[in-house]
């Protein structure tokens, strides 16, 4: 198998409020938006981000039980000075989203950073870490 992921999936309970919060309040533009079922976004190059009808993502996995909460995971947004943090949990927090960790000093890894959790559950962490660096190639370093 490569070591590549092409689409993240998350089981939302509510395709509304994820719409509304991604679409409507933080301005986000799907790339295929099936209402009731599905909405996609990409999210970097060759990289989708669903957002899937939790009742229908249980469907798909045909297992018969609930698979739908989301836990222990992040998605990290990293921006270019700790400004920027704040002003995007500013705008997440403004259209829905709630703060889990106001913007401040990591913990690890001398980042500063915050975490939000949107209307769904998916937990966001906005984050400015001066030695992460992207090559023209796209290969991340953590300097």
């Amino acid at each position: 198998m490569n070591q590549n992921v092409h689409v993240i999936t998350f089981a939302t309970p509510s395709l509304d409020a994820a719409r509304d919060f991604y679409v409507t309040s933080l301005g986000w533009t799907p790339l295929i938006d099936v209402p009731d079922e599905i909405i996609f976004f990409q999210i970097a190059p060759g990289v989708v981000l669903g957002l899937f009808n939790a009742e229908k993502f249980n469907q798909d996995l045909a297992t018969g039980a609930d698979h739908s909460p989301v836990s222990g995971v992040t998605l990290s947004h990293n921006v270019g000075s700790p400004a920027e943090v704040r002003a995007v949990v500013d705008a997440m927090t403004g259209a829905g989203g709630r703060a889990l960790k106001n913007p401040q000093p990591g913990a690890f890894g001398g980042i500063f950073h915050a975490l939000v959790q949107d209307p769904n559950g998916i937990i966001w962490e906005i984050a400015h870490n001066p030695g992460w660096q992207i090559a023209p190639d796209g290969a991340v370093s953590f300097g």
